[in-house]
């Protein structure tokens, strides 16, 4: 009898945990599309402004702050090694 209560428990915890995963997909997806959304708009605008006044620079170059450590290290650098 407590293996019966012990795998309809397991099973209910199974359920629950897809059914919260699911809804976090959902979510994480709905965030992702109003990210790439705000990036094209954000671009757009960027592109728009400087139309408007050409001899002016829309982003003003920034230089690297001293205590960053960690650089960008593109995923096309990285090679596979052969088998």
């Amino acid at each position: 009898m407590a293996s019966w209560i012990t795998a309809g428990l397991g099973l209910l915890l199974a359920v629950i945990a897809l059914v919260s995963v699911r809804r976090l997909s959902r979510k994480l997806e709905s965030l992702n599309q109003s990210y790439w959304e705000l990036r094209y708009d954000y671009t757009r605008l960027r592109s728009q402004l400087a139309r408007l006044d050409p001899e002016e620079p829309v982003d003003p170059p920034v230089a690297p702050s001293p205590e960053a450590s960690v650089s960008f290290v593109p995923l096309s650098t990285i090679r596979k090694k052969a088998k």
